[in-house]
């Protein structure tokens, strides 16, 4: 409970630092508002997402983590954001480096692995039952040398507030913060520990 309690506080801290202009022209300080968020379409979130988007990538790049300041002009491979139960029921969206996209990502089969240096992507939003619009957080998978990480099948896991504070990262600080990610992806051993886009969002 103490690792979630820190996480919301954290992400509430940032999220409040996004501004962002209303469709009516209003004040700049306030929040993206939608009128119907239970009405929510693919096309409509897929808008939305990419209305916050330069400011989402904005405030991430404050980490001055590479892949948080790059991966947005990676490869998307959802077609529209999509709703991620394991990630706090955000609307997620799956990015690839190019190393990941041409080793496989996405067409593993059991028991082939990714190349050294792929990197995988979510970045986040949520919507609440009264409309705004709030930045998440930016989870990502790296895959290291041969023996860099073994606790971690020598992937490193790291996730960064929409602050561009990070949460944890399981090859630096707050490992324990983060520990759940690969606990999580255990699931998919058979694959490198890879999920992949639901099936009906995927692009290709």
């Amino acid at each position: 409970m103490r690792m979630y309690g820190r996480f919301f506080a954290a992400a509430l801290a940032g999220l409040m630092l996004l501004v962002l202009p209303v469709a009516d022209g209003r004040a700049e300080n306030e929040h993206l508002r939608l009128e119907s968020p239970a009405d929510m379409t693919d096309a409509k979130a897929l808008e939305v997402y990419q209305r916050i988007l330069p400011s989402l990538t904005e405030a991430l790049g404050i980490s001055r983590d590479p892949t948080a300041t790059r991966y947005h002009r990676w490869t998307r491979f959802n077609r529209a954001p999509y709703l991620s139960a394991t990630h706090g029921n955000r609307f997620a969206n799956n990015y690839a480096n190019g190393t990941a996209e041409r080793g496989g990502y996405g067409r593993l089969q059991p028991g082939q692995r990714m190349p050294v240096g792929s990197v995988v992507v979510k970045d986040s939003f949520t919507v609440t039952d009264q409309g705004e619009v709030f930045p998440g957080a930016l989870f990502f998978m790296q895959k290291l040398a041969a023996g860099r990480s073994p606790k971690t099948a020598d992937w490193r896991f790291a996730q960064i507030l929409p602050d561009g504070s990070f949460l944890g990262d399981t090859t630096g600080d707050n490992a324990d913060e983060v520990a759940f990610c690969f606990t999580c992806h255990k699931a998919m051993a058979k694959r490198d520990f890879l999920f992949f886009v639901p099936a009906d969002y995927r692009r290709r």
